[in-house]
């Protein structure tokens, strides 16, 4: 009989090994079972061996009728009744028209990468779809939009989930119970189910978050086999994952960073290894570059470039890029027609060139604070508020309409009239309403009334079409700076958007600092208009990519930062980051008439509420392990240490770096803004339970697992009504209504 001093190990245990012994402090060595010793006496009396059972036929061929099972699972519970509501629902009205704008190569803007939203086109393509529709928000899809294909096939991401979930647990080392225990939880969770049976970019943002865990793995697991072939195909694999989930929506970056810690700590532990030769550490470094960095980048880029290929025609989103960017759409308005070089008398529109920029614009409004003249901004909105008149300065003769064309060249003064209001651009010593350091810019006075504070110098930075003519301003292709005159500063417009008094627009000011480099300063003519000039060709200078890429990213950044809550507005949708692990709140993604299909996205009470208990739960188990350690009980073996390392602790990672962003975020979000974390948070509950429960005895391991398979089923039928639509009234589901913020049935 054991001492009551000994300590049992607890942790990994290797199929067919006999129970290994423990020494503690005070205690002797200790023998878990006798049972080891009995089954070695059984195998030597047994018989010579028969044919497999159907049993063991299947125990030997699990790995693959197992997923086969969960997967048809998958696709029942994420196709059954997909196009059962006919209407436009949630985000659909968003994603489905982006889908369109390809299918009609009309460019378009968004803040989110272009690889879900090309799927999406995809979609529709082979869906025989033309693009027509609208997607209005509640919207009938009409007769020949075959829209259930096109949300089977966003399905088909989600589906695939389960498969992965399974192989990643198997990766991670779990027992056979916890890996299905994850699977069932992935294929049981009613927010994945609902998210997934749309036309969204979230099945396959959550696709490939599980591609990047699962390959970043099976990677780690071959940590023993660097540099053969499978390990350079799983690296190569991992970046793949991540630079497709990269594409889809920024969100995948945090799971970047979980491979980026990981890969680090890998690196770091090498670097340690002093038997390890030079040349060898230096190609896993120039390896994990490879594979983790230019890998993902170049997918990343690729991206971008099959959207500016594929969106060749002038649409809605042609003012977030540059000129020379739009004058090569077909269909555009930009330098179409337009004369190439700038006359006095000339009315034009001015773009600034920083990465984001818009339009300068004016409009009636006045600012609350500072001078109270009229508001100036940037706007990407095209309208006859962004057009503006070039005029001589005061002390030269007026401008004549009637005279022969002057041309407006570098070191000019000159002055700028905005076309609507008639008054001139202008700045003093006012400070901004934003950027204090800097210099209010405002509209003041009119052709006669006026000072030298209107007057700005001209300033050419460079030209496409020539860099060393500086004689004369062109159409799109010369960038310059415009030098207040009276206060020596120059104007500019940064990515910092004013208030809701300004519209949200980007602020314009005036700032001392005199940097040739800062192209937030530099602005170029866009359009043009002069009856006495003749046009020019708008086609004959390309943009190059590289700097379209880099700009394009730079306004969904700017346009993603500016997505803050409305202090004015109440938005029923939206919720906060602290709602999410304790479902506190759903979403309902339609109107909640009694004659409409209504959907609610909201989980499995047991997968949420269990997987955000054992992150703590988690982070018990280690600290109960360090205490004893501290204590000189030695648990663990290596094996486990890392079991606990790997397969608990980078979850936790993964979860943390997934959802704290969120806390940090000052914009407006939702529920569906946790499901990459929750997964995490999934695998985190996996890895408790079997840690648990791997040692303990098959009846107890067959009544806990019993306990939780028949919760996560069971909730998941009872919710099951919210993910495949509610018909007729929502009373009938006030059943659903565990809490007052679920907004079932009321």
């Amino acid at each position: 009989m054991a001492s009551k001093n000994a300590v049992v190990a607890s942790g990994i245990e290797q199929d067919g090994q006999a129970a290994r012994r423990r020494a503690a402090p005070g205690g002797s060595a200790v023998s878990g079972s006798s049972q080891g010793l009995d089954e070695v006496d059984d195998k030597k009396r047994q018989p010579v061996k028969s044919s497999p059972t159907l049993l063991q036929t299947l125990d030997e061929w699990e790995f693959i009728i197992a997923p086969l099972i969960f997967t048809a699972l998958a696709f029942f519970t994420r196709l059954y009744k997909i196009g059962l509501s006919p209407i436009v629902t949630w985000d659909e009205a968003h994603f489905g028209k982006f889908g369109s704008h390809y299918l009609k190569r009309e460019f378009y803007f968004d803040v989110h990468p272009p690889l879900g939203k090309m799927l999406v086109g995809l979609s529709g393509y082979l869906a025989g779809y033309n693009g027509s529709f609208e997607f209005k928000s509640g919207e009938r899809y009409p007769e020949e939009l075959n829209y259930t294909f096109m949300r089977a096939f966003n399905a088909f991401f989600g589906a695939v989930c389960i498969p992965l979930a399974y192989f990643t647990a198997r990766e991670l080392n779990f027992k056979r119970p916890a890996v299905w225990f994850v699977t069932l939880m992935v294929l049981c969770e009613n927010s994945y189910t609902t998210i997934s049976r749309f036309i969204l970019l979230d099945s396959m943002l959550l696709c490939f978050t599980f591609t990047t865990v699962l390959c970043w793995a099976r990677f780690h697991r071959l940590q023993d086999q660097s540099f053969s072939l499978e390990w350079f195909t799983w690296l190569g694999l991992t970046g793949l994952s991540i630079g497709c989930v990269c594409s889809v929506k920024w969100v995948g970056l945090f799971g970047t960073a979980l491979v980026g810690l990981y890969t680090i700590e890998d690196l770091w532990n090498k670097f340690g290894n002093y038997k390890m030769p030079k040349i060898e550490l230096a190609a896993h470094v120039g390896s994990r570059v490879a594979g983790l960095i230019v890998l993902p980048f170049i997918i990343y880029m690729l991206s971008f470039a099959a959207h500016f290929t594929i969106l060749e025609n002038s649409g809605p989103g042609d003012a977030q890029m540059s000129s020379l960017f739009q004058a090569n759409l077909r269909g555009t308005e930009v330098g179409k027609d337009s004369p190439l070089e700038i006359a006095y008398g000339s009315r034009a529109t001015i773009k600034n060139m920083g990465y984001g920029g818009g339009l300068l614009h004016s409009h009636v409004q006045t600012y609350p604070e500072g001078s109270g003249q009229q508001q100036i901004t940037c706007y990407h909105h095209k309208d006859s508020n962004n057009e503006w008149f070039f005029y001589p300065n005061r002390a030269e003769p007026e401008y004549d309409g009637e005279g022969p064309p002057k041309f407006v060249a570098h070191g000019d003064v000159l002055r700028l009239i905005h076309a609507q209001t008639g008054r001139n651009l202008h700045s003093h010593d006012v400070s901004a309403p934003i950027t204090k350091v800097d210099k209010e810019v405002s509209c003041y006075g009119n052709t006669t009334i006026g000072d030298e504070k209107d007057h700005f110098t001209i300033e050419v930075v460079k030209d496409v079409s020539s860099n060393t003519d500086k004689t004369k301003i062109r159409t799109l292709t010369t960038a310059f700076r415009l030098k207040h005159t009276s206060l020596g500063c120059y104007l500019r417009a940064g990515n910092v958007n004013l208030p809701q008094w300004g519209f949200k627009q980007i602020e314009v000011t005036c700032t001392k600092a005199n940097n040739p480099k800062d192209t937030f300063t530099h602005w170029n003519v866009e359009a043009h208009w002069n009856s006495k000039l003749p046009a020019a060709d708008a086609n004959a200078y390309k943009s190059p990519f590289f700097q379209d890429f880099i700009h394009l990213n730079v306004a969904m950044a700017t346009s993603n930062n500016a997505l803050v809550p409305d202090p004015d507005k109440q938005d029923d949708l939206a919720s906060h980051f602290w709602q999410w692990p304790i479902l506190n709140v759903g979403l309902r993604m339609c109107g909640w008439d009694d004659s409409i299909v209504k959907y609610f996205l909201l989980g499995n009470p047991i997968v949420y509420w269990g997987s955000t208990a054992s992150l703590g739960l988690l982070g018990l188990i280690v600290v109960w392990y360090l205490i004893r350690w501290q204590r000189g009980y030695n648990d663990l073996k290596q094996s486990e240490i890392d079991q606990i390392h790997y397969a608990g602790i980078y979850p936790v990672i993964g979860w943390f770096l997934h959802y704290f962003p969120f806390v940090a975020m000052a914009r407006v979000t939702y529920v569906h803004h946790y499901y990459p974390a929750l997964y995490f948070a999934i695998l985190t509950f996996g890895f408790c339970a079997d840690w648990m429960l791997r040692r303990r005895a098959k009846e107890v391991q067959f009544a806990v697992y019993g306990i939780l398979y028949t919760a996560v089923i069971g909730l998941y039928i009872l919710f099951m009504p919210i993910s495949w639509g509610m018909v007729g009234p929502n009373r009938q589901y006030s059943y659903l209504k565990w809490f007052q913020k679920w907004r079932v049935s009321d």
